[in-house]
């Protein structure tokens, strides 16, 4: 199989508009390093199992080459004329193709992904970014808040408005559809948006504060749409997709969409952990991430390290750097591609997955301000309610700022939720 070898060349130098891609790979008994990477290469660009009379010197000219080989990690850079520009599902077809079925390899997964300027250019990245949110939601610097209304499916429209409004008016900011909830007979789409938005409106006389809201959009593609549209018709801002369910020719869309619309888009990462998981084979995270980013998300889930949800504090960690800087921190920087955003719009990074009042400054140790903190059944199983759940969520994180313990600050009259919430949930970490 020496063909596999023509596409490993460690004297290689990567040009500037090369897209490089990291895998760790495991070969198959009787296969060596060189023929498993090889095969890699290969079968990624423009290779295959045997010699080609068809291959001619300038299509063997724009072949992948495998140019860094450290233990089981590899390396990969493709030529730019490979791709199609500004299309996220053509790149995905490229480097995570046919490769993961191979039988040369007992696992492979794609750590690492880094993009070229030129390739970052032809795709729209957030349209709002950090600051943008910011501003149209008029908070300068403290941590953004949302809530799930929970039970998660199964709420009338009524039941589900009202969860939004108690949620809004003790405190939150945005209120959330979850992954499973988009137009069921139970809580139909429409209905919902419209009563929603008169809650809203509601809340907001009351409180003052701008109050917006995650809608589930995802569907069919030109359903989607839709449903962004209905959902700006009510003045909302955001939409959801549940961004790998509906694919990324269906995130590519609904971002085209919401250019002209102005609305920003929250993305749900509902099925990542089938790619993810496996520290062994798979799709990292952190390339699903970069990914969202380059698309143009302006809000993507990372989790908590803290909640019940499978997540190391350094991948969380990782997830939040990539998200939020133009450069990757030096301390971030061993063992990963170097990518530059070239000024690309950074996205806000939202926690949540098992989250109460009483981990809520744990969550917050690791990420700053610069995060959407989400609580669903942490808020909405207070004793008291969903009201005075969100209360003692906007105090847990009050103390936080105030560099005061919870118990400290629960012990204020005017903080009665927080100690009721301490008492009931403790500082228990799910599981």
């Amino acid at each position: 199989m020496t063909q596999y070898l023509d596409f490993i060349d460690l004297k290689y130098k990567p040009k500037k508009t090369d897209l490089i891609c990291l895998f760790r790979f495991e070969p198959h008994k009787g296969i060596s390093v060189d023929e498993a990477i090889g095969r890699i290469a290969s079968e990624s660009s423009n290779g295959t199992w045997t010699e080609l009379t068809t291959l001619k010197e300038h299509i063997r000219k724009i072949r992948a080459r495998a140019f860094h080989i450290s233990g089981n990690l590899v390396k990969i850079a493709y030529p730019i004329e490979l791709f199609e520009l500004g299309s996220m599902p053509q790149i995905y077809s490229s480097v995570c193709g046919n490769i993961f079925g191979m039988k040369a390899l007992n696992n492979l997964r794609i750590e690492d992904i880094e993009f070229p300027e030129i390739m970052l250019k032809s795709f729209l990245g957030p349209q709002f970014g950090i600051p943008g949110i910011r501003k149209f939601m008029k908070v300068p610097k403290r941590p953004l808040t949302c809530t799930v209304p929970k039970p998660k499916v199964g709420m009338t429209t009524e039941e589900h408005a009202k969860v939004g409004f108690d949620a809004w008016t003790g405190g939150v900011d945005f209120l959330k559809d979850d992954e499973n909830l988009t137009d069921q007979k139970f809580n139909r789409f429409e209905d919902r948006v419209k009563l929603c938005a008169k809650m809203r409106d509601k809340a907001e006389k009351i409180t003052g504060d701008k109050k917006d809201y995650f809608i589930n959009v995802t569907a069919e593609t030109n359903e989607m749409i839709r449903r962004a549209k209905i959902a700006h018709n009510y003045n909302f801002k955001y939409v959801m997709i549940d961004m790998l369910t509906a694919g990324w020719a269906g995130l590519q869309s609904l971002r085209n969409h919401c250019q002209d619309s102005k609305q920003a888009i929250h993305a749900h990462r509902a099925m990542h952990s089938a790619f993810t998981r496996n520290p062994k084979h798979g799709i990292s995270m952190q390339v699903i991430a970069d990914c969202a980013r380059v698309v143009g998300v302006d809000n993507i889930h990372i989790g908590t390290v803290v909640g019940k949800l499978v997540g190391t504090a350094e991948e969380v960690l990782m997830l939040d750097a990539e998200m939020t800087n133009e450069e990757i921190p030096e301390r971030f920087r061993a063992g990963v591609l170097q990518q530059k955003w070239y000024g690309m719009k950074p996205v806000i990074p939202v926690s949540s997955g098992g989250l109460h009042p009483g981990i809520v400054p744990d969550v917050l140790k690791l990420l700053g301000n610069d995060c959407v903190l989400q609580l669903g059944g942490g808020l909405h199983g207070h004793p008291k309610g969903t009201k005075e759940g969100a209360k003692a969520f906007r105090q847990a994180l009050d103390a936080f700022l105030a560099k005061k313990t919870l118990e400290e600050y629960a012990k204020k009259p005017a903080n009665k939720a927080l100690a009721v919430a301490l008492k009931h949930f403790g500082h228990v970490r799910p599981v």
